[in-house]
C-alpha cells in the first residue's frame, strides 16, 4: 500500500544546546540543575514531490530516564546524546517511505543495538534503559512528524486518519483495534485554553521564611507570589515517598499557604496532584499517606485530582505493587513504568488507573499510549520534563489535542526561562500566564501546530 503523500527523509541534522537553571530542581530524591536539549531539523519529501522542513527538540533528561548507582550522571547524558545522533544518522539511511507513525515505527526497531553498542563503546557498567533510549530519540520523531505536516500545509493532528496512513493501529496495539486510526482518539482543533500545571518542588520555597536569600530576577520566588502573578488553580506537588510525615506535612503546609493565597484573589476552587517519582516502598505507603492526609486536612485530599508514579518503575520486577485500594481513592497512574504497549496492559493486571503521557517518550508512542488509554477507559494526563520552548509547545499541542486530558504541566518557565527566549515573543498566549490558563488555540498551525 502506498500514498501520494508518503514521506521520504531527505536529511536530518542535529545540534545540542545547553541552559543552567534559575534555580535547582529536586524529585525523586535527584537535584537538577541544568539541561541540554538536542534540537534536530528534518527535510522531507513526498511522493507526489512536496518537500518540507520539520524540527524537534527535547531535554536529554538523563537524570530522570537513567538514574543509575553505577553510572555517573555524566556519562549518562553523552550516551543518549549519543543515541539521539545515532538515530539521526540511522534515519539519514532510511530508504522507505511511509507516513511519519510507519517511519518512527522502523526506525525504532534499531534504538537498543545502537544504544548497546554505544554503551559497550564508552564501558559503561549498565546498558541503557529503554525510557533512556526513548527520550534520546524523540527530537527524531518530533522533527519528522512536523516535517510531515510542514511539507502538507497542514496540522499533523489532522494527517493521522485512513487518508493518510497506511496501516491501522492493529499494527502497533493488538486486534481490538482492527479498522481504527488516531484521528479517532485525537482532536481537529486544539482545545481553546487548558489550566496550567504548576510545580511545587521538594526544593521550592513555600514563603518568605524559607528564603534564604532572594534571587532578585523579576520572577515570582514563593508560592503565593507564583499564584497571585499567574492566577493559578492547578499545583503538582513532588514529594520524596521515603518519609511519610515530611510528604504529609508538605501536603498540608501547600494548603494553608495555597489556601491564603488563592482567598486573597478571590479564588474557590483549584486543585492538586501528587507524585512520589517512584520512592514508595508499597501501596501502603499511598494507603496511609492519603489516610494522614484526610485527617489532618479533608480540602487537601478533596482537591487531590490524582497520583503519579508512587513504587518501582519495573512493574514487571515489582508485580506486588498493586494500585488497586489506593486507585479506588484517587486515579494512580504511572509515568516512568510507561515505556511500551505491554507496560500499559500490565499496569492496568497492577490496578494501576491511569497513565501520564510524554512527549519525551516519542511523539508517536505518545499518540499510540494515549489511543490505548482511552480505549480502556482510563485516566489520561500529560506531564512534561521541564520542557522550554519548542519542547514546552510540543507537550502543550499533545495535550491539546487528546479529548481526555485536562491540564497542561509546564515547568521550563520556573526552573529555565532563559530557554523560552524568543519563543515566549511568538506565542505570549503560551507563557505569558495571568488567569492560571494557557491559549492553546494557537497551536493550530502546520506541522505540530507551532
Amino acid at each position: 500500500m502506498s500514498k501520494k503523500t508518503d514521506l521520504r527523509l531527505v536529511e536530518l541534522t542535529a545540534e545540542t544546546e545547553s541552559f543552567a537553571y534559575r534555580t535547582p530542581m529536586k524529585f525523586g530524591g535527584r537535584v537538577v540543575n541544568n539541561v541540554v536539549l538536542l534540537h534536530v531539523r528534518a527535510d522531507v519529501e513526498t511522493r507526489d514531490g512536496r518537500r518540507g522542513r520539520g524540527f524537534g527538540s527535547m531535554p536529554m533528561g538523563n537524570v530522570w530516564a537513567w538514574p543509575s548507582q553505577q553510572v555517573s550522571g555524566e556519562a549518562t547524558l553523552e550516551a543518549m546524546i549519543a543515541l539521539g545522533r545515532r538515530a539521526v544518522d540511522q534515519a539519514n539511511g532510511y530508504r522507505d517511505m511511509g507516513h511519519p507513525l510507519e517511519i518512527t515505527h522502523d526506525l525504532a526497531e534499531a534504538y537498543q543495538s545502537a544504544a548497546d553498542e554505544i554503551t559497550a563503546a564508552a564501558g559503561l557498567a549498565e546498558p541503557m534503559p529503554r525510557l533512556a533510549r526513548l527520550v534520546a530519540a524523540s527530537p527524531v520523531e518530533a522533527a519528522i512528524h512536523d516535517a510531515y505536516g510542514k511539507t502538507l500545509g497542514a496540522n499533523s493532528y489532522n494527517l493521522l486518519g485512513a487518508e493518510f496512513v497506511n496501516r491501522d493501529l492493529s499494527t502497533y496495539l493488538t486486534g481490538e483495534f482492527a479498522g481504527e486510526y488516531l484521528d479517532r482518539y485525537t482532536s481537529r482543533k486544539p482545545k481553546a485554553t487548558m489550566p496550567l500545571y504548576h510545580l511545587v518542588g521538594a526544593l521550592d520555597p513555600l514563603t518568605d521564611e524559607d528564603l534564604e536569600t532572594r534571587l532578585g530576577d523579576g520572577l515570582p520566588e514563593t508560592l503565593p507570589e507564583w499564584i497571585a502573578a499567574d492566577g493559578l488553580s492547578h499545583l503538582k506537588i513532588k514529594l520524596n515517598g521515603d518519609d511519610l510525615p515530611w510528604d504529609v506535612e508538605r501536603v498540608v503546609s501547600i494548603e494553608r499557604v495555597a489556601a491564603e493565597a488563592q482567598a486573597a484573589r478571590g479564588c474557590s476552587a483549584w486543585c492538586y496532584s501528587a507524585d512520589f517519582n517512584e520512592k514508595c516502598a508499597n501501596v501502603g505507603y499511598v494507603l496511609d499517606f492519603l489516610a494522614q492526609v484526610g485527617q489532618r486536612s479533608p480540602d487537601a485530599l478533596r482537591r487531590l485530582q490524582y497520583i503519579e508514579q508512587p513504587t518501582h518503575r519495573d512493574l514487571r520486577a515489582n508485580p506486588e505493587n498493586r494500585m488497586h485500594e489506593a486507585a479506588k481513592i484517587k486515579p494512580v497512574v504511572i509515568d516512568e513504568s510507561l515505556i511500551d504497549f505491554d507496560s500499559l496492559l500490565l499496569s492496568r493486571e497492577l490496578g494501576y488507573s491511569g497513565v501520564a503521557l510524554k512527549a519525551c517518550k516519542g511523539h508517536s508512542e505518545a499518540l499510540l499510549m494515549g489511543a490505548a488509554a482511552q480505549k480502556y477507559a482510563m485516566f489520561l494526563c500529560v506531564q512534561d520534563l521541564t520542557c522550554p520552548g519548542a519542547s514546552f509547545l510540543h507537550s502543550a499541542s499533545l495535550s491539546a489535542r487528546i479529548p481526555t486530558v485536562a491540564a497542561i504541566e509546564g515547568n521550563g518557565r520556573q526552573y529555565c526561562p532563559a530557554a523560552n527566549r524568543g519563543w515566549d515573543q511568538r506565542f505570549p498566549a503560551m507563557f505569558e500566564i495571568s488567569d492560571g490558563t494557557l491559549g492553546t488555540a494557537v497551536l493550530d498551525g502546520p506541522g505540530l501546530g507551532f
